[in-house]
């Protein structure tokens, strides 16, 4: 993001005539047209002003009937150290360093305020644990993948400008001569053709900042965009703009200066929050950096996938060919990530016999408003490693987290936060609309809720035992719990026509007391007293709401001490046993990959939450009427038949 102009005649301080007290008025605020229609949140960063857009032209230029009092030039600013990752084209701000000349970070550091920022310990460790602020693109192999030891190298950096070339060989051979053994790497926020080209060990792309940090006992030369990522990481710095100050009134006086926004709300935000944002926008980048080709997403779908998966390189190719997606995937060197259940099962023996990495895509658990099988494009998946989340026979990425994963204090928080959340807001996987249920079950009689499922769906192909039919459910349901009240709720996939799984209602007779059509499932689980399911994410969603659950097949949520299970344990066995609310971290926060729909930015969790109030942001894909009309066949032909 480019710096704008210096701030002038930032206030006006009219004299009151009621006495000699001053008011200071804030001005409108003058900001690039450009940047505003691009990051409509930025005036979110001074929310104390009024923001004008300025579009190009002359500075002055107004139309005639402008009556808007005399506006400042907007100040400068920069993300500084505080770079976000860049996801596709954009470099999305979320910390600011703002100041009354074009190169704010320097005037902060030439004229720091006077004590240390509350949070300037917290956001030294933020940076360093999120490897926040590097150039987009950069390889990040860490010492692991350098061969160097961590913390041990003396690292003289090459700056690639021939106007500081005689200053770099005079400080690389003073360093040779005092014995000590460099290694020279180019500066990863340096353009332009090295100076030092002899003594460089590889050619290619500079190595991630933070790489270089891992591998750094004292960085010589260093600009002042990496030696300020040095001092934070406790990498002492020498011979460069910033060598030997002290990390702690460095950045107290860069945090001084800087302001944050959330780009979801538009509306300022703190500086841990701006922090834990550009983190995981990092994660996510790096993490979707990898992805060469997607195999069998459907073409509803992809826009929403292009978005999940923008990152610094180039985006991922689309294909239902398995072959085609390997061979991607082995031309540019990255992974096939594969829709689970329409991955052929050969997939994987193509991607070990072509060293081809192989990750699995699937829908989360909270979805999107809407049915995905009536093609609305979801806003949450699980990009697993290790196998679909749902194959108790594989530890997948999520199981594996739920074994091994430590839950500190501040996330099981958040975590107890965002149940509430649900809970109260009354979100569920698809958050279909419609009127409150009535249950006609006689006072104190048990209420138990029997979803209904999508009996060829790979959850029950893969996770059920030998209970794997919707009426088979039902009547093992009925004989576990002769006297109580049977409430059958069918999938909605199944009501709408789109999917396998309908009971004849003559079957339904003495298994099922009432049947529910079309009714929304959270307010429907504040009504009945437990859950008994094969594998739904129903079950799931009861847990959330304190009821007892009971697994006829292993779903993600059984095996952990908090469900009633009656299917066939999982491989490797589930010993440990959690917490609700750690089930929720992991499941809910830690494990899923969530995409704002409104901005396209990957988000939060709770910022999805917001979304759901939204339905016009989850819209029917371009098929959706052809869908409507087969799923209105189907239905219309299975009444005929007496199928429920």
């Amino acid at each position: 993001m480019q710096n704008a102009s210096a701030v002038c005649c930032d206030r006006v301080s009219p004299t009151r005539r009621a006495g000699p007290t001053r008011t200071n008025i804030l001005l409108p605020l003058r900001l690039p047209q450009a940047q505003l229609l691009r990051f409509p949140h930025l005036p979110a960063f001074w929310p104390d002003r009024k923001v004008i857009a300025v579009a190009p032209g002359p500075p002055d230029a107004r139309p005639a009937d402008h009556r808007e009092p005399t506006a400042t030039a907007p100040p400068g600013y920069t993300p500084g150290p505080f770079r976000p990752a860049r996801l596709g084209g954009r470099e999305v701000p979320v910390l600011l360093v703002v100041g009354p000349s074009p190169d704010p970070v320097g005037a902060a550091l030439a004229d720091p305020v006077p004590g240390h920022h509350p949070e300037t310990a917290a956001a030294m460790a933020a940076m360093v644990a999120g490897r926040i602020g590097a150039p987009p693109g950069l390889p990040d192999p860490g010492t692991a993948g350098t061969g160097l030891a961590p913390r041990q190298a003396r690292i003289l950096l090459d700056p690639c400008d021939p106007a500081l070339a005689g200053v770099a060989k005079a400080l690389l051979a003073r360093l040779q001569r005092a014995g000590s053994a460099v290694l020279v790497a180019r500066d990863p926020f340096a353009d332009g053709t090295p100076v030092l080209s002899d003594s460089l060990p590889a050619a290619g792309p500079p190595w991630d900042p933070w790489t270089l940090l891992d591998a750094a006992h004292t960085l010589h030369g260093a600009s002042r965009d990496l030696a300020l990522l040095a001092l934070a990481a406790g990498v002492a710095v020498a011979d460069g703009p910033l060598a030997g100050a002290d990390p702690v009134p460095t950045w107290s006086a860069l945090l001084a200066a800087t302001r944050a926004a959330d780009p979801f709300h538009n509306r300022p935000c703190s500086i841990a929050e701006g922090l834990d944002l550009l983190a995981l926008w990092r994660a996510r980048q790096a993490e979707s950096h990898e992805i060469a080709a997607c195999l069998g997403a459907h073409p509803y779908k992809r826009d929403r996938l292009r978005a999940l998966l923008a990152s610094a390189g180039p985006p991922p190719a689309f294909t239902g060919d398995a072959h085609r997606a390997v061979a991607l995937a082995r031309r540019r060197g990255g992974a096939v990530l594969a829709w689970s259940a329409s991955a052929p099962p050969t997939l994987p023996a193509l991607c070990a016999e072509a060293g081809v990495p192989l990750r699995w895509l699937e829908d989360g658990f909270i979805r999107s408003a809407g049915l995905g099988a009536a093609f609305r494009a979801g806003a949450s998946f699980a990009l697993d490693s290790r196998g679909p989340y749902y194959d108790p026979a594989t530890e997948s990425d999520l199981a594996r987290l739920l074994a091994t994963a430590g839950f500190p204090p501040a996330l099981l928080a958040r975590a107890a936060a965002l149940r509430e959340a649900v809970v109260a807001r009354g979100v569920t996987k698809y958050n279909l609309g419609g009127a409150a249920p009535v249950i006609t079950a006689p006072a104190g009689r048990r209420r138990i809720l029997v979803p209904g499922q999508v009996e060829d769906d790979a959850s029950i192909r893969l996770g059920a035992g030998p209970i794997r039919r919707n009426l088979d459910l039902l009547r093992a349901v009925r004989a576990a719990e002769p006297d109580a009240f049977l409430v059958y709720k069918p999938h909605p996939d199944i009501e709408a026509g789109f999917r396998r799984g309908r009971i004849a209602q003559a079957d339904l007779a003495g298994l099922a007391d009432q049947v529910l059509h079309r009714a929304p499932m959270a307010p429907l689980l504040g009504m009945v007293d437990a859950v008994h399911t094969i594998t739904s994410l129903t079950g799931f969603e009861a847990l959330l709401r304190g009821l007892p659950v009971t697994c006829w097949g292993t779903p993600f949520y059984a095996g952990w001490g908090l469900t009633r299970d009656r299917g066939p344990p999982a491989r490797p066995p589930r010993t440990r046993v959690l917490t609700l609310d750690e089930l929720v971290a992991a499941a809910l926060i830690l494990y899923p990959r969530c995409i704002d729909p409104l901005t396209d930015l990957p988000c939060p969790p709770e910022v999805l939450l917001d979304r759901m109030d939204r339905p016009d942001l989850f819209p029917t894909g371009r098929r959706g009427r052809l869908r409507a009309v087969q799923g209105f066949l189907t239905r219309t032909l299975s009444r005929l038949r007496g199928w429920k």
